[in-house]
């Protein structure tokens, strides 16, 4: 009979937290963006971006572009978003922060500014474009026919209805005047060259912030597709516009791509894969499932608590002591609020812990993390939860059951009395949903 190797003596909690930590690091502009800046042009350098990433990748343009070689532009991130100037570093970009994941009229107007900004631009000017999660909503242009109120009406139900990133933004891209490749096809005839840390599964950055600067594959007839399947109006004259294809976006082989370079300076993957990296320092054995892992966020869950019970109880598919990982963009679907039942708080990491802990049932030996890596789980001010062994029993203690907060998508309400919400503050970074799990 095999012997199970014995754990090295670790805080459960604690080292989930740093390897969420470890995560995030890596996906800091700072350390990843130098190998792909492109030379200084004949002509003047243009900064354009929206994202989550914003502040921290146009400070470290800022620090890597030659101090000699003029530099500006305009980047638009969430509220709260800029982090501190290093001292010293010059401010050669500006900054504007604006609402997310619902619009505001502050990323109207930055909107409009950036697409002004692209008149007059010649052959021998560079657009840098810097883009990441988040971009969706902060650079919105709406397209005729659509008023910013509208706008948000729509992006509320696409939030709400359970479809997966890809669906949303091919519809957010076919109802904007900016995303979906116009961004760069409005810098037309200048070389683009678009920055881009990935928030989506399979890193497709047609879909990063519904890809302002690469063409679209997808089409009108998509877009009302998705719009039907759940059931989201628009007005007659949009819909009528998307059935005649006179809001389609620019396509692949469009001549004004030419000579354009995408490059991923972060993704989910290299982000898990240095966590993994760090387990198996600290002598714990790590499994990277995926990074491309989406679904409503509960059943997710609800599957990885049947991986962790395995792992407890058989030793199989894995050996303890170890970790596993997971990335993606999981879904929550909200759910009909009850007469008179409070409103539930929460993101999809609080959603994915709570479907996990009620799947574990207390499962010894398992604990997890889940977080999303901007630093915010949804709308709240927490990046995710934890879940122990004695979750369940600890939340009975308090008169707290599960199911209800389940019901209702109440997450926060359900981790904040136990204390087992993460709270990071906004990281600067976005490379999706971070889940660990650790098996002893």
């Amino acid at each position: 009979m095999t012997a199970t190797p014995q754990a090295p003596s670790v805080d459960p909690q604690a080292f989930l937290l740093d390897l969420f930590r470890v995560a995030v690091q890596s996906a800091q502009p700072s350390h990843s963006m130098a190998p792909h800046l492109p030379p200084v042009p004949k002509g003047r350098t243009l900064v354009l971006g929206a994202g989550k990433a914003g502040g921290s990748m146009a400070q470290a343009l800022e620090a890597l572009w030659p101090q000699d070689a003029p530099l500006s532009g305009l980047v638009v991130t969430r509220y709260h978003h800029i982090p501190p100037r290093p001292e010293g570093l010059a401010q050669r970009i500006e900054l504007v922060e604006a609402a997310h994941p619902v619009p505001d009229a502050a990323g109207l107007a930055a909107a409009e500014r950036i697409l002004a900004l692209t008149q007059g631009l010649t052959e021998d000017d560079l657009v840098l474009c810097l883009i990441s999660g988040g971009g969706s909503a902060l650079l919105t242009l709406p397209a005729d026919g659509i008023d910013l109120a509208e706008k948000q009406r729509i992006n509320k139900a696409l939030l709400e209805s359970g479809a997966a990133i890809a669906e949303m933004n091919c519809v957010r891209k076919h109802l904007s005047r900016i995303k979906g490749g116009r961004l760069a096809a409005a810098c037309h005839p200048a070389k683009v060259v678009t920055l881009t840390i990935s928030d989506v599964p399979g890193d497709d950055p047609s879909i990063i912030a519904s890809g302002p600067t690469v063409p679209d594959a997808s089409s009108c007839a998509d877009a009302l597709a998705i719009l039907d399947r759940y059931q989201i109006g628009v007005p007659d004259a949009v819909r009528a516009a998307l059935a005649t294809g006179a809001l389609e976006t620019p396509k692949p082989g469009d001549a004004r791509f030419a000579g354009h370079e995408v490059h991923l300076i972060a993704t989910p993957q290299q982000s898990l894969e240095t966590a993994a990296e760090a387990a198996r320092a600290a002598g714990i054995a790590a499994h990277v499932l995926s990074d491309e892992i989406e679904g409503e966020s509960r059943e997710v869950g609800k599957v990885h608590a049947a991986l962790a019970r395995a792992v407890a109880q058989r030793g199989a598919p894995f050996a303890r002591p170890c970790v596993i990982l997971s990335g993606g963009e999981t879904t929550v679907t909200i759910r009909p609020r009850q007469p008179g039942a409070p409103k539930g708080r929460g993101g999809r990491a609080g959603e994915f812990c709570m479907g996990l802990a009620q799947a574990l049932q207390g499962q010894a030996g398992v604990w997890a993390l889940a977080a999303d890596t901007d630093g915010i789980d949804g709308v709240e001010d927490n990046a995710g939860a934890r879940v122990g062994p004695d979750s369940l029993a600890r939340a009975a203690r308090q008169g707290l059951r599960i199911s209800d907060h389940l019901d209702r998508n109440d997450a926060y309400g359900f981790f904040e009395p136990l204390g087992d919400l993460v709270f990071t503050g906004p990281t600067n970074t976005n490379v999706n949903d971070f889940r660990a799990l650790l098996i002893l």
